[in-house]
């Protein structure tokens, strides 16, 4: 697939942003249930990602995975009818925010357990390699899954048998709310892929140019050498944790200095410096943006409730 025109790019990441502004807003008025992660000052490491993304590709992604399902082609009306709990939604409304997914757009998750979605991505991987599919395997999740025995397990096996894995670590700094510097005593996320025999590169995940640019190189690496690769892309989010967080671990001057590098601004910055965009293409985006989430939650507002009768459906395999 060839790379996203810039325009195009920016609208992406505004689909992001604004779509998790909006939830946050359903959830204090309690239209949203449950656990709710923010992806707010991550958008450029999904939207570059996933820019060279086609249909036929696997993703695998945490539970911070409300953009990367929009951006693999689920629709934002899915993405909160689930939220909802609505049966309109990608997971039938059983599985809301941490659980979506769809076979359909070949996105499988969207994961309430830390790194889980580590193997289960090798094994789309292998099974791609096994089958002869053309198909890229891309896995999402946080540094604090490095500290996981998934992720070890994975990572050694993954270049034991040359499993074409691309292994995305959105490093956020704080995992939960424990810094990466309280946590673990190798910082350098590099240097462990590197331990597994790993090919891995670091990556400015606020500038969604570098994370084009060097996720290509790890496709291509892949592609080439039916290998894994390892992606370190050093990101910040600028709400916490959950909406369940009180923040205490981080002070409001860090939040505000990484503000400063936000993927979206600073984007916008650069294609109106370069005469690539006008401030009136920005004005039309916004409108495009927000009338695909006004109609989104229109959906999911008239959406429908399971019926109770279905409540045992789906729950062993023999239903199924």
């Amino acid at each position: 697939m060839a790379l996203l025109d810039h325009v195009t790019l920016l609208l992406n990441m505004m689909r992001i942003r604004r779509m998790e502004e909006v939830c946050a807003e359903l959830y204090t008025q309690e239209k949203i249930r449950g656990f709710l992660h923010l992806y707010i000052g991550e958008e450029a490491v999904a939207a570059g990602v996933l820019s060279l993304m086609r249909p036929q590709d696997n993703v695998m992604a945490t539970y911070r995975e409300h953009g990367h399902a929009l951006l693999k082609g689920v629709s934002a009306k899915q993405i909160l009818a689930e939220m909802f709990g609505k049966v309109e939604g990608c997971s039938h409304g059983r599985g809301g925010s941490m659980h979506l997914f769809s076979s359909v757009n070949r996105f499988f998750g969207g994961n309430a357990i830390v790194a889980s979605g580590i193997p289960q991505a090798a094994g789309l991987a292998l099974a791609a390699k096994r089958l002869k599919e053309d198909r890229h395997t891309v896995c999402f999740f946080g540094e604090g899954a490095m500290a996981e025995g998934a992720f070890h397990e994975t990572m050694n096996m993954a270049e034991l048998w040359k499993i074409p894995l691309l292994f995305c670590c959105e490093n956020n700094l704080y995992a939960m709310g424990t810094a990466l510097k309280r946590s673990q005593s190798q910082m350098d996320l590099v240097k462990k892929a590197n331990a597994y025999n790993v090919t891995a590169n670091s990556v400015d995940g606020m500038n969604i140019i570098e994370v084009i640019e060097k996720t290509q190189i790890a496709l291509d690496f892949i592609k080439r050498e039916q290998r894994p690769y390892f992606l370190e892309f050093k990101t910040y989010r600028f709400r916490p944790h959950s909406m369940f967080d009180p923040e205490l671990y981080r002070n409001k001057e860090e939040v505000m200095n990484w503000k400063e590098k936000c993927p979206i601004l600073t984007f916008k910055g650069h294609l109106l410096q370069k005469n690539m965009i006008s401030e009136l293409q920005i004005q039309e985006l916004t409108l495009k943006v927000e009338k695909e989430i006004q109609e989104a939650i229109i959906f999911a507002e008239q959406g429908t409730w399971e019926p109770i009768e279905d409540l045992e459906k789906h729950v062993y395999e023999n239903d199924l």
